[in-house]
């Protein structure tokens, strides 16, 4: 732990970025070494600026090591350096990977050798939103850990749809822990934390979400995947940011192709012209990134316990989701009694809610 907390006082130092700190670590091998160089030592090292030595240790002198690493043990705050055996293995081989990872949530519980990103538009359209949880919900039950951005829109669709689905999900966001960015998302925030996954970020806990910090950000998003999904997306966006960090990092990609009339999917098509993969359905994915997972283990329904109205239902849903409206008219189920149905039927896990009144079978 000695050395643990010369990580956290350099990432404390918000002037400083990654790349420099593991210019200082790779240099002296030693991270307390290179947090306490003096400048006849920092002057030996290749490229380095007289100015930016200067500044460094000008910062350096105003950092109380200890307090630094006090206050985020004491608020609770998990982390992993770059010299961490847990530290994940996709994020470490990528250009500039964060010098620190600070986590909340459980390492363990994520698969960090399935993991697939997804990003998208923040204003999402209705049939991207749909397009996006039948994809995900093709992926019910499987080990694959779903990376997203926890913004608005598409990144709170995607973690949304894997806590659903019974996958596990890693967010990472572009502040420190003491900020939750949306607000709106601070419930999806203690889901993921307790028992969902993992929120990642290489920010400290005081660092206020910035807007140059999004895109950096997109890096770690990508970083971690080993494919990313690209669901909607304009020509100027942080979606397709992320998309050309994905290529960079010789990762795939992957695009759900949307309305040619919807600005959000001239971004889509670019890519695709360019030769980014087409995804419409879970199997597309797989075969991209050449995954053979483990799927839910299936039960075989008898059909000697359902009712004769919960056989209605079931055959009702065999080919497609349907509203309630829609039920009624193919069951001939009075409404009061077709709700008590879709509840049982429901909690017995034969169908389920997929927004608004409708359903579909499990």
């Amino acid at each position: 732990m000695s050395k643990s907390k010369y990580w956290i006082a350099f990432s404390s130092i918000e002037q400083l970025d990654s790349s420099f700190i593991q210019r200082l670590y790779n240099y002296f091998g030693d991270i307390e070494a290179a947090f306490n160089a003096n400048l006849k030592e920092l002057s030996d090292i290749d490229g380095l600026s007289v100015n930016k030595a200067e500044k460094f240790v000008e910062l350096r002198d105003k950092t109380d090591v200890d307090k630094a690493y006090n206050l985020v043990v004491d608020r609770g705050i998990n982390f992993l350096t770059l010299s961490d055996e847990n530290y994940p293995e996709m994020l470490k081989n990528i250009y500039n990977p964060p010098a620190v990872l600070y986590y909340k949530g459980d390492l363990s519980v994520c698969n960090f050798e399935r993991t697939l990103a997804v990003v998208g538009s923040r204003r999402a359209t209705f049939h991207a939103g749909e397009a996006l949880n039948k994809i995900i919900s093709e992926l019910c039950g499987t080990d694959i850990c779903i990376v997203s951005g926890l913004a608005a829109g598409l990144d709170t669709t995607a973690h949304n749809a894997a806590i659903k689905n019974n996958l596990k999900t890693i967010g990472v966001i572009a502040s420190g822990f003491d900020f939750v960015y949306p607000t709106s998302n601070r419930e999806l925030y203690n889901k993921i934390e307790n028992g969902h996954g993992v929120i990642f970020t290489e920010y400290y806990p005081t660092f206020e979400p910035l807007k140059f910090r999004f895109p950096q950000r997109n890096r770690i998003v990508s970083g971690l995947s080993y494919g990313t999904l690209v669901v909607e997306a304009s020509l100027k966006s942080g979606a397709l940011i992320t998309a050309n960090l994905t290529l960079e990092q010789g990762r795939e990609l992957l695009c759900v192709p949307g309305l040619i009339t919807n600005p959000n999917t001239q971004g889509i098509y670019k890519l695709i012209k360019q030769g980014a993969a087409i995804a419409t359905c879970a199997d597309d994915i797989l075969n991209a990134l050449g995954w053979e997972v483990k799927p839910a283990v299936q039960t075989t329904l008898d059909f000697s316990e359902l009712d004769v109205d919960e056989k209605k239902v079931y055959d009702a849903l065999q080919l497609e989701e349907k509203g309630v409206d829609e039920l009624i008219s193919l069951t001939k189920i009075p409404l009061e009694n077709l709700l008590t149905v879709l509840t049982m039927m429901e909690l017995k896990g034969i169908i389920k809610q997929v927004g608004g009144d409708r359903y579909k079978k499990v």
